[in-house]
Parts: structure tokens; sequence; C-alpha cells
């Protein structure tokens, strides 16, 4: 799914958000591929969105997700994707996003506290579905 943002603004505050949610939801992806038997590797890919996918492999079990969705997690208010969304269905139809303000001050400076533990939440939401 593509957010689509309200205004220019909510725009420009993703633009700001997107790499240090990505930086960390990449290091929490490391931290429990170190702990996990699962075995994961990146993959490009170009449609319906330039991105990454993470392949997680455990015997004969290969899952996709797709790493935008989690950095949405982290970025948005309130941004729960079906299941379907996150493991390796990714789409085109557009949904309506509001940033979380609470990740920039009032002189934009972002908070690095809330965003990992953001990212520490939505990676384990799909280790923990992993297990299941």
């Amino acid at each position: 799914m593509k957010p689509q943002f309200k205004t220019r603004l909510a725009w420009e505050k993703a633009q700001l958000l997107m790499q240090p949610a990505l930086i960390r939801v990449l290091d929490n992806i490391r931290k429990n591929l170190d702990t996990s038997s699962w075995r994961g590797t990146y993959k490009e890919v170009t449609e319906p969105i330039p991105g990454y996918l993470l392949r997680l492999t455990k015997d004969n079990r290969t899952i996709e997700v797709d790493i935008w969705q989690l950095c949405y997690q982290v970025c948005f208010q309130d941004y729960t994707p079906a299941t379907q969304h996150i493991f390796s269905e990714l789409e085109q139809r557009s949904v309506d996003v509001e940033i979380d303000d609470r990740l920039l001050d009032e002189t934009g400076e972002i908070d690095w506290h809330l965003i990992e533990a953001k990212a520490q939440q939505a990676v384990r939401q799909v280790f923990d579905k992993l297990s299941e």
C-alpha cells in the first residue's frame, strides 16, 4: 500500500522521518536475526514501489516482509497494515496516512528514542508472527 499524504507539509515530514525509520528498522531486524533460527536476506524490488523485501527462510519455509511497511508503522500514526501487506503482497492501492508528530519536536529535531521504540515494536511483531 502506498501512503497518501493530505498536505505538502506531511509529505515533507515523511521525507525527514523515513531514513531514520529505515535505519532503526534494519538494525532491529539484524538484532532479531542474531537470536533467531530464521535466516534473512534482502531482495530489491522495483514494482509497485521501489524498495526492499526481507526474505526470511527456515527449513522449507520462506516468508518475504515488505521493509517499507515496517517503516510506515514507525512514521505514521496508528498505521497497522493487514498482515498480508507486511508479508510479501505489495499493492498499488493508496491509503491515507497521518505523520506521527511525536517523532519531531517543534524545531524539526527527530526523537530517536521514540523512533527506536516504534521500530523495535514493528520488527518484534514480525518475528512474533513467525513463531505462530
